[in-house]
């Protein structure tokens, strides 16, 4: 018996019981077309903002599953500035964030494109702009070489090693890419949502980086959604939903890799993730809808940038109580002009004082 799916002699032919996801992938067909129809009816402004809004979190979220964490207002700066949208407050974002960002929006934006090498070699390299994954110099923008040996993921410390998987021998990348290519830019009769499940797999199967092969899986992922939705408008994050089913998603992948070439359990998983994603996407859309019936309210108040922005940040889950040392460090202003700036807010009742005490006063979003 194989100890890998690849190394079954019917690779790469996958199977599975069409009985067993019917009735599920109707639902999350179904609930796709519903979330489109209703932004569509949507104004403009609302949908960038939801737009901008999802966007953000999947890519903060594709790195935060490999354990990098991105600055949030750097990601959604370097998003609106890609896609033209008018933002108050935008910050110069690095070149790392630039590159999953950039990666993402071409995976989304040009999901009719097909996905070709070049294509692949360009995202691998928006990921690592330096050439370097943390502290290790890596290959970019070409296929491993297995020079240190074969290519493994593995877990636990030095001698406690545990071995969850070892992809294919890179002797054998160009073929298993070609033959991935083919099936992926190829119309057959799988249904697109379906094909979304496969690519993940299949791709982070070949694993054919020396690092990214999962961000890019994702990202192949998001692009045949897209294509599914017929829509670069990405309005849901399988990515934010993967990272809160972190555990579950490696010991799936792990179990399938190991498996058969029926891999029902792996699809039948994403497709309840995917609909999960739907169900966070319903949270994340009435915040959307609550800032902006907020600005609509305070449209008749002149606001400096300072204040637009940080009215946004305590819109978007500010962490702990807002007080006038965290405002002046934030928006890197004086203590001074910090008391002056939230004074205002508070004449105009769109901030509460929430207790006394000096530089610890702490301030809430009169949210009306």
């Amino acid at each position: 018996m194989a100890d890998y799916i690849y190394q079954d002699p019917g690779w790469p032919h996958f199977t599975w019981d069409i009985s067993k996801i019917t009735s599920l992938l109707a639902v999350v067909r179904h609930r796709q077309g519903r979330l489109l129809g209703n932004m569509e009816a949507l104004g403009f402004n609302l949908r960038s903002e939801a737009l901008l809004e999802s966007l953000t979190l999947n890519v903060i979220k594709t790195s935060e599953i490999e354990g990098e964490i991105l600055n949030r207002e750097q990601v959604r700066s370097s998003i609106a500035r890609r896609l033209g949208i008018d933002v108050t407050g935008m910050l110069a974002s690095d070149r790392n964030i630039d590159g999953v960002v950039e990666m993402m929006l071409d995976a989304t934006q040009a999901f009719g494109e097909p996905l070709t090498t070049d294509r692949l070699f360009g995202w691998h390299t928006c990921l690592f702009p330096s050439g370097r994954s943390g502290m290790h110099k890596i290959r970019t923008g070409a296929w491993r070489d297995d020079g240190k040996g074969p290519m493994q993921v593995i877990s636990g410390g030095y001698g406690r090693e545990k071995i969850h998987f070892e992809a294919p021998p890179a002797s054998k990348l160009d073929d298993e890419i070609e033959s991935f290519l083919f099936w992926l830019n190829t119309e057959n009769q799988t249904d697109p949502v379906l094909k979304a499940a496969v690519a993940h797999l299949w791709f982070v199967t070949i694993h054919p980086f020396e690092d990214g092969n999962g961000r890019i899986a994702r990202a192949i992922a998001d692009m045949q959604l897209a294509r599914a939705d017929g829509s670069a408008q990405r309005f849901y994050s399988m990515s934010a939903q993967i990272q809160r089913e972190r555990t579950r998603y490696y010991e799936i992948l792990e179990s399938t890799q190991k498996g058969a070439l029926d891999i029902t359990d792996w699809i039948f998983w994403f497709l309840e993730c995917l609909s999960r994603s739907l169900d966070a996407t319903e949270l994340l859309l009435s915040k959307v809808f609550a800032k902006a019936r907020f600005w609509e309210k305070v449209s008749a108040v002149t606001f400096n940038d300072r204040q637009r922005f940080m009215l946004n940040k305590l819109l978007d889950d500010f962490e702990g109580k807002l007080t006038t040392t965290k405002w002046a460090k934030l928006t890197k202003c004086s203590h001074d002009t910090a008391i002056r700036d939230i004074q205002y807010l508070i004449d105009n009742q769109i901030l509460l004082k929430e207790s006394a005490g000096g530089r610890s006063t702490g301030y809430a979003i009169n949210l009306y």
